[in-house]
């Protein structure tokens, strides 16, 4: 209980998070947060690219990370499209909870409606949706070895590219350590694009139907 207690407490504070969590930490939140349906929370593309800083800093070893964050990325995916196959049905009518929020389902939902499998591979961008999209995959019922293919490409661009962006500004500007909460708060902001361009998106044809 210590141990969960003390990486919620830790949570708001990436920097202090990446240090505690270790390999082993880090693996599990990437994990959690692609194939349990409570990891929505978790702070995935901050997350990376700060373990990307400590490795351009020499805390990871940067040809270790990847591939070990890839592979449970790739194995939290699978996780959710077996949750989403054996019964995820159910889950459209379970209740929100602290650490389910149907909207969130819901949303993943319409987006994969709209660009099929591909949103296997873009929803690994996308706070909430990377947690969802595998499930409502395995609901669809996508053929796992379609599945397989996106997931990989997925977890690969996603990992591959926040730690490397992380890697590369650790590597190239000095001190950027001790200005980290701008690096999140852009990491954040580009994260949500997606989501954004996709309210502008609706907004605008809803205002065309009019």
């Amino acid at each position: 209980m210590d141990v969960i207690r003390e990486f919620f407490s830790r949570l708001t504070n990436i920097h202090e998070l990446v240090t505690w969590a270790g390999y082993p930490g880090l693996a599990m939140i990437v994990f959690s947060e692609t194939g349990l349906l409570v990891g929505f929370f978790l702070p995935g593309d901050s997350l990376l690219v700060t373990a990307g800083l400590f490795a351009a800093a020499g805390f990871f070893n940067v040809g270790l990370l990847i591939p070990l964050l890839i592979l449970c990325a790739v194995c939290g995916n699978a996780t959710g499209y077996f949750i989403g196959k054996k019964g995820g049905q159910a889950l459209y009518a379970r209740k929100d909870s602290r650490f389910f929020k149907k909207q969130h389902l819901l949303k993943t939902k319409e987006f994969y409606e709209q660009y099929g499998p591909m949103t296997i591979v873009m929803a690994q961008f996308m706070p909430f949706a990377r947690t969802f999209a595998p499930v409502v995959a395995g609901i669809a019922e996508m053929k796992y070895v379609k599945f397989a293919s996106y997931n990989v490409i997925g977890a690969i661009s996603w990992i591959t590219s926040m730690v490397l962006i992380g890697y590369f500004l650790g590597s190239t500007i000095p001190n950027i350590d001790k200005n980290i909460h701008y690096v999140i708060v852009l990491v954040v902001f580009v994260s949500l694009l997606p989501g954004i361009f996709k309210y502008l998106q609706v907004k605008w044809a809803a205002r065309k139907a009019q």
